[in-house]
């Protein structure tokens, strides 16, 4: 029986959760894996032994909690260590007891963390750069040559002058939490309003300094989000949150004017919605996004007439969802809706909003993810299979009609499983610029040339401490569910070390939300599980948006079970096909993916070795039922709403802390 660290409210027989995974399992590996230094061998059984006495855990109290819903009594006896306020000394209190408890039990591990932690630190290179991006009147000699993938910056003695605008390492030195949440840069290149979170609450004060002399300019705007944009080189666009912090209300600011005479462009009262907004990638139009979790619409504001206000672009209907970008004469419009749930891309002209033509039908085995316009190119991010893709459109001149597409070219990859995700480009270039990553790929940046196909990798993530991508072997899997339904898995180990004969050591990674695609990237400090023995392997459950939007559905709402049973049915593949067994698979979540581990360690206490759940989602019913707690409303379309029955018996059918086996 071992003891769950904190909350032990989770605590089921035979499973034990633990912040640090690697930590546990490490005396076990090094039996398994003799090519793992006999010092370290040695050191790990010696500190577990040591700790065969381990302290008496703290309990919590018990004080009945009760609570009634459609006839349905449930009693909470752990209610009252809720507490808004976070000053209620019996609670901190008892959360001081079991920090000291957790220290304890694990303070037989603090050499092997120390040594896990340099481990880690020692492949990181501390005073790296990114790729060079050209932009403005800055960055690379030549600027008026026209751009190519093989541009590069002089180094040594030929490299241009550096400014350093902003320097965030010497900003954190005041604060012992310190963020950057924006920084934009006005068209005219002469000053910058970056977004700054000195508390960790995501609220934000934004400043407006000099770009040559860094020299304050005008009042800093406070208690905003990170949501700020330029409107031509006077003015700001922002956004504000409301008491339960959702972005609410846009507002305009002119330079030196003082913000409480700021003009709110827009107050979306609906609590089921939530603001955002983004610039065009020809800066010639803001765009101000209200969304829920099914429906989102679009208003537009011309950056040389702020003045006017906003304009809708896109209605609000129900179910409609709608991206917006701009080139030329036109708006081109991303839309999704129950017909069209993977979405289509339509473009209409800028006079002329409700007269669309069909640029890309929807098609129900390729998701469009997003678009990225150029002056004369469009990219498109698709999904198909569980992969994300790229490809490219040459686009008519502008004068030109815009009727339909022709001959898109595909970006090529070099790994089976990966990640690619856009980076920013500029908007009259030809040069379309993105990231790349995958299980054994550091993260690279790519400059793709849309004219010719030809790719150039600007940069690379340097690992130190001798790391070989080619003793890494990545593969895609596919389990069965219950339902028949494919479910694919990314896997990555060390070749030299594993054997594939059900003796390796598994981590598989999880979480199934949000139609948040978890795909498969570079993680530096993986490679002290992988260098170990251990394979790696992520379930790319339903819940998600891997393999497009009905993928999401079938994973939601009264369908959030498949998410659970996919997870289950990901592990009995792995184990079946001796990539690991029961007495080695190790599970990890956060968030809505530690509702994902409490789930299935209720379903199958059986069949997992250990857990990790992060910040986990695990109270469900009783959070879903409390309006008052913040985002709760708009969270009724992800999860259902429990004031209603068919809800109710459902979510508490699954609620890790309502399920909790003793």
């Amino acid at each position: 029986m071992f003891h769950l660290l904190f909350p032990r409210r989770l605590c089921i027989p035979g499973i034990l959760f633990l912040p640090v995974l690697l930590f546990f399992t490490s005396h076990r590996i090094v039996a398994a894996h003799p090519k793992i230094s006999p010092l370290l061998s040695t050191q790990s059984t010696a500190t577990m032994s040591s700790q065969s006495q381990p302290p008496s855990p703290p309990f919590a109290k018990k004080v009945k909690y009760e609570m009634e819903l459609f006839g349905d009594v449930r009693v909470d006896n752990y209610y009252w260590l809720r507490d808004d306020t976070r000053k209620d000394p019996q609670i901190i209190s008892y959360l001081q007891q079991e920090n000291a408890y957790t220290e304890a039990v694990m303070s037989g591990t603090k050499k092997f963390e120390d040594e896990i932690y340099g481990e880690i630190r020692g492949r990181i290179k501390e005073d790296d750069i990114s790729a060079p991006l050209r932009k403005g009147p800055r960055p690379v000699p030549n600027c008026d040559a026209p751009p190519s993938v093989h541009d590069t910056m002089p180094t040594g003695l030929d490299a241009p002058a550096e400014h350093i605008i902003l320097d965030e390492n010497v900003k954190a030195q005041e604060y012992d939490f310190y963020r950057i949440g924006a920084f934009k840069v006005s068209p005219n290149h002469k000053l910058v309003a970056y977004a700054e979170d000195t508390k960790g609450d995501e609220i934000y004060t934004v400043y407006v300094i000099d770009a040559e002399t860094g020299a304050p300019v005008g009042k800093p705007l406070v208690g905003v989000t990170s949501y700020i944009q330029w409107a031509g080189n006077e003015a700001l666009v922002y956004i504000t949150m409301d008491g339960i912090l959702r972005p609410d209300k846009v507002w305009l600011h002119k330079l030196g004017s003082d913000q409480s005479n700021d003009l709110c462009l827009y107050h979306e009262k609906d609590d089921m919605f939530s603001l955002n907004l983004r610039a065009s990638e020809s800066e010639n139009f803001l765009f101000i996004a209200s969304e829920s979790k099914i429906t989102r619409f679009v208003f537009y504001l011309e950056v040389s007439k702020p003045e006017d206000g906003l304009r809708v672009l896109t209605p609000r209907i129900n179910g409609i969802d709608t991206s917006v970008s701009h080139r030329g004469n036109h708006f081109f419009i991303q839309r999704r809706s129950d017909e069209f749930f993977n979405s289509e891309l339509l473009a209409c002209p800028l006079d002329n909003t409700s007269a669309t033509t069909v640029l890309i039908p929807h098609r129900a085995s390729v998701k469009i993810q997003d678009i990225q316009l150029f002056s004369d190119h469009l990219v498109v991010y698709e999904r198909e299979q569980g992969l994300p893709k790229i490809t490219t459109y040459h686009l008519p001149a502008v004068e030109e009609p815009l009727i339909s597409l022709q001959g898109g070219q595909a970006v090529q990859y070099i790994d089976p499983v990966y990640s690619v995700n856009p980076s920013e480009s500029q908007f009259s270039s030809t040069i379309l610029r993105f990231s790349y990553s995958s299980l054994r790929t550091p993260p690279s940046v790519y400059d793709y040339d849309m004219k010719t196909g030809e790719s150039v990798l600007k940069k690379i993530t340097t690992v130190l401490g001798g790391f070989d991508a080619s003793n890494y072997v990545t593969e895609r899997k596919w389990a069965t569910a219950s339902d028949g339904t494919q479910i694919p898995i990314s896997i990555v180990y060390q070749k030299n070390l594993v054997k594939l004969d059900g003796s390796d050591p598994m981590l598989l990674y999880g979480y199934g939300a949000y139609e948040i695609c978890i795909d498969p990237n570079f993680g530096v400090s993986r490679l002290s599980l992988l260098d170990r023995g251990f394979i790696f392997a992520i379930a790319h459950i339903r819940g998600g948006g891997e393999m497009g939007r009905q993928w999401y559905e079938n994973g939601k709402f009264l369908k959030k079970k498949n998410t659970f049973t996919d997870f289950i049915a990901c592990a009995e593949f792995l184990i079946e096909k001796k990539y690991c067994s029961k007495e080695k698979l190790c599970i990890e979540g956060r968030s809505a993916g530690g509702l994902l581990i409490g789930a299935v360690l209720n379903i199958r206490p059986d069949l997992f070795k250990a857990a990790v759940a992060g910040v986990p989602f695990v109270d469900v019913l009783t959070t879903m039922l409390d309006p008052t707690i913040p985002l709760t409303t708009s969270e009724w379309e992800e999860w259902g709403d429990p004031r209603k029955e068919e809800f109710y018996f459902y979510m508490k059918s699954y609620s890790p802390v309502d399920n909790v086996r003793l």
